[in-house]
């Protein structure tokens, strides 16, 4: 099992402080949601044609992976599924280039479920997931709002059929949204589960009130045991939302006790 940050979590660094951060720290990858002031990951300098290539060659020198691009493509937005599908394309051609496996979409915008049609997004997943094929790289639909819902995700699934889609288990929101126990979780969808999100919460005042990992009450120390019985060899990505919720503990702090606790347990 390897270990990586999402770059949600550290909005004031630059690329060079997240690398120098992941390779002192001791992390396998570091998990792209945007850098400074750009959320959309092909637009990114350290990506652009001219500069990739350097990219690849210092990550390598480092050894460290960018092992999934987080997305802002959202399947379900009929308004505006154009620049969505368009969005999705840009990063599974980023995705092939970089030689990073996964790509994040989304299937509900907020972590709370919303009123969504499901066939809409099956049919645009659909679509992209051809694209996804073709350049060789995975879109993972996150267990996010609505498909958060193990069930749901597993009929999605189902639906689309396709060996380019596969579920990014955030362990956070089916317990959180749906009270699923981790196992229930699990069994429905460990067929299909290529990445992980890690985040931890407790409730206040009947608001979502993040914390350090293994400060809320998210079971993560089950969830990756549960996963380590099982065999799963993939990365475990601390998302940690201080880019939407500035007033979280510093990446510096949180990222190093982090990286601790998922050694202790792996």
């Amino acid at each position: 099992m390897k270990i990586s940050f999402s770059t949600l979590g550290c909005p004031g660094w630059s690329w060079e402080d997240m690398l120098s951060t992941a390779k002192d720290i001791g992390f396998d990858g570091v998990e792209v949601r945007g850098i400074g002031n750009e959320l959309y990951v092909p637009k990114v300098k350290h990506f652009s044609n001219d500069n990739i290539e350097l990219t690849k060659k210092k990550l390598s020198k480092i050894g460290l992976e960018i092992p999934c691009l987080t997305s802002a493509c959202f399947l379900f937005d009929k308004e505006n599924i154009d620049k969505h599908i368009k969005e999705g394309i840009d990063y599974i051609n980023l995705a092939e280039k970089l030689g990073t496996p996964y790509i994040r979409v989304l299937g509900d915008a907020q972590p709370q479920p919303s009123d969504i049609d499901i066939d809409f997004v099956v049919k645009n997943l659909k679509n992209l997931a051809a694209a996804a094929k073709e350049k060789g790289v995975k879109l993972l639909v996150e267990t996010n709002g609505v498909f958060a819902d193990s069930k749901v995700m597993k009929s999605l699934l189902d639906k689309v059929d396709s060996d380019s889609v596969g579920v990014l288990w955030d362990i956070h929101h089916p317990v959180r949204f749906f009270n699923e126990s981790l196992e229930y979780t699990y069994g429905n969808l460990k067929e299909h589960i290529c990445f992980v999100h890690i985040k931890d919460s407790i409730m206040m005042d009947g608001t979502v009130k993040y914390k350090m990992t293994g400060y809320g009450d998210i079971p993560v120390k089950q969830a990756v045991e549960l996963l380590n019985q099982n065999g799963y060899n993939g990365y475990v990505s601390l998302e940690w939302v201080k880019r939407w919720c500035l007033d979280l503990e510093e990446p510096g702090i949180v990222f190093a006790h982090f990286a601790g606790y998922m050694k202790s347990i792996i």
